[in-house]
């Protein structure tokens, strides 16, 4: 059976070229939206294997969506489709859980690498996007506590957020209260000196404590 998607995008030819791409892959599209707003609704209402949405849409944007999106679905394959190949975009895409950015002048073929490893519950990053990642982690930071100073659970903490889990997610992992693990974000923060999640991320990385490949 093939995989089941919403498809959200605020312009009607691209929505329709998208969904034929789609159907010539074989994935079946369910339901389509014109704005961030309805994704909520759609999901609800159709419980799909993926949620295909443009970030940039007139009234309710995809990270506001996402956002919504993932307090009821942490675990839902996510794809954010945009024109913006910038690093800001690419780590607030992160930061908010999506598990594919893919650029809207991105091949067929990418559409279809991109389907196949979210729905194999694997994140996804085309090669141009991978290079804004990189860029990041090459520029200067202002973190200068090394990872020996954090203790074991606080490493475990920040695996787990570097890796796109929640606080939910990662209490339940490591045997903890939701309110244990926020403690440790917070400590985390603080002592790193870092101000919100995709800084947490680009962190892990330059420690070791995950490899950009997992992206």
């Amino acid at each position: 059976m093939s995989a089941r998607i919403v498809l959200i995008d605020d312009h009607t030819l691209v929505r329709a070229g998208i969904r034929a791409l789609l159907e010539e892959l074989d994935y079946q599209v369910v339901a389509e939206g014109n704005d961030g707003d309805q994704a909520v609704a759609l999901l609800q209402q159709h419980q799909p294997d993926a949620l295909i949405m443009d970030i940039t849409m007139q009234r309710t944007s995809g990270f506001e969506a996402l956002s919504a999106v993932r307090a009821q679905w942490p675990t839902l394959p996510v794809m954010l489709l945009s024109m913006h190949d910038t690093r800001d975009f690419v780590l607030k895409a992160m930061q908010l859980g999506a598990s594919a950015y893919l650029l809207k002048d991105a091949a067929e073929l990418e559409l279809q690498l991109a389907l196949r490893s979210i729905l194999g519950g694997h994140r996804y990053l085309s090669p141009r996007i991978s290079g804004q990642l990189i860029e990041a982690l090459n520029s200067p930071t202002p973190v200068a506590v090394a990872e020996e100073a954090l203790t074991n659970r606080q490493r475990e903490v920040l695996y787990w957020l570097a890796k796109g889990k929640s606080n939910k997610e990662i209490a339940f992992t490591l045997g903890l209260s939701v309110k244990t693990v926020d403690t440790h974000r917070a400590q985390l923060m603080e002592r790193l000196g870092i101000r919100d999640l995709a800084g947490l991320v680009i962190y892990a990385v330059r420690q070791g404590v995950i490899k950009v490949d997992n992206y």
